[in-house]
């Protein structure tokens, strides 16, 4: 009965019907022996999730790394999960991929950041997946590539899958961060907007890297109306055969989950949503006014094109490039404004301004405005 229960609230979680939040699902990165399967999940069973996860399979970077327990893995997972009332997920890379967990009787597949960056793979899954009514959930690709994500869902979609929700797992980066993989939480959010019944899924594991921080980073995506959460847990981590740095025990998740804050997304209160319309009122403002600003700096880059062109001048001039960041980061951290926010958008500003200067130095005067407008409409 507990177990039907427990699919009953997937259906509802998949469905986009009611269900408590944040659906938690939890288990160890890689599925290492039967003893260590069954001693994971009974940890994990004191905590409230919703399912057990485990890697079966493992996509390493080096060939002499721990690649998975393989099929055998299936059982343990499925047992397990059976044994204390929960369903289970594995993670699936092609076709016998999909048809090992289907005859093990697992109850939901997801499909990684390695996959997903390949549309050759995820469509061999959406082929072998077609009329199959089992969910699916798709990590983000390991590039921050928004199109190829949704590609990957409109694959599935395409081949019969109804349900089937999105985790957020992190970007590779050749940037120095705090995270291992960086969350990029505009990309995440951008999908949100675009897909609004396709549940989302946080996996602060990926992104942290270091179980010091997961706690942050899974607060953080609740605070931004995530549905769920995939959290790896672990009997021993100090010991545990793969991304050993990034896995919380049993305690440690019941911990972290007993402190997570669930923040209310409707603002009921007469007053209280009085007072935040008035400060949505004041960012629509200065949102105008910084719209406007933009406005003229690109004028003023277009100017400083013409200036170029008749002085025979290179575009990028390096030397002013570094004074801008070293001074607009600097007049910025004195207004509690982040050294990485506004390298973002000055990096942005400039590559605006440079088109904007290309244009002027490299059409014909008559050409130039038809131009920059057609430039803007492609990009939109």
């Amino acid at each position: 009965m507990k177990y039907s229960l427990k699919r009953n609230s997937i259906s509802s979680f998949f469905s986009g019907k009611s269900f408590n939040k944040p659906f938690v699902i939890a288990g160890p990165c890689s599925a290492e022996s039967e003893q260590q399967v069954f001693k994971t999940v009974e940890g994990i069973a004191q905590a409230s999730v919703d399912m057990i996860r485990a890697g079966i399979w493992k996509p390493r970077t080096r060939p002499d790394s721990f690649e998975g327990i393989g099929d055998v893995g299936l059982k343990w997972l499925r047992d397990a999960g059976r044994h204390f009332g929960l369903p289970v997920t594995v993670e699936v890379a092609n076709e016998s991929h999909i048809t090992a967990a289907l005859t093990y009787g697992i109850d939901v597949l997801w499909i990684g950041a390695r996959t997903t960056v390949n549309p050759f793979q995820v469509q061999e899954i959406a082929d072998a997946l077609r009329g199959v009514d089992i969910p699916v959930m798709v990590k983000n690709p390991l590039n921050p590539d928004l199109e190829l994500w949704i590609g990957a869902i409109e694959r599935l979609q395409k081949s019969g899958i109804k349900n089937i929700a999105a985790i957020h797992r992190g970007f590779s980066s050749y940037e120095n961060s705090m995270y291992r993989y960086k969350p990029n939480w505009e990309l995440p959010i951008e999908f949100k907007r675009r897909n609004p019944s396709i549940p989302l899924i946080c996996d602060p594991s990926h992104i942290c890297g270091k179980t010091e921080t997961i706690q942050y980073v899974a607060q953080t995506a609740l605070d931004l109306n995530y549905d769920g959460l995939m959290i790896e847990t672990h009997i021993d981590p100090q010991n545990a055969w793969s991304d050993k740095k990034q896995q919380l025990n049993p305690a440690q998740l019941i911990e972290l989950l007993t402190n997570l804050v669930s923040r209310d997304q409707n603002t009921n209160n007469i007053l209280q949503r009085g007072q935040l319309q008035d400060l949505r009122d004041m960012v629509d403002d200065i949102d105008e006014q910084v719209i406007d600003v933009l406005s003229k700096r690109m004028s003023i880059a277009r100017m400083i094109g013409d200036f170029k062109k008749q002085n025979n001048l290179s575009i990028y001039q390096p030397e002013r490039w570094n004074e801008i960041i070293n001074t607009r980061t600097g007049y910025g951290s004195q207004k509690e404004l982040s050294r990485e926010f506004l390298l973002k958008l000055f990096n942005i500003i400039h590559e605006e301004s440079i088109l904007q200067q290309s244009y002027r130095m490299n059409l014909n005067d008559n050409h130039q405005h038809t131009a920059v407008e057609s430039h803007q409409h492609n990009k939109q």
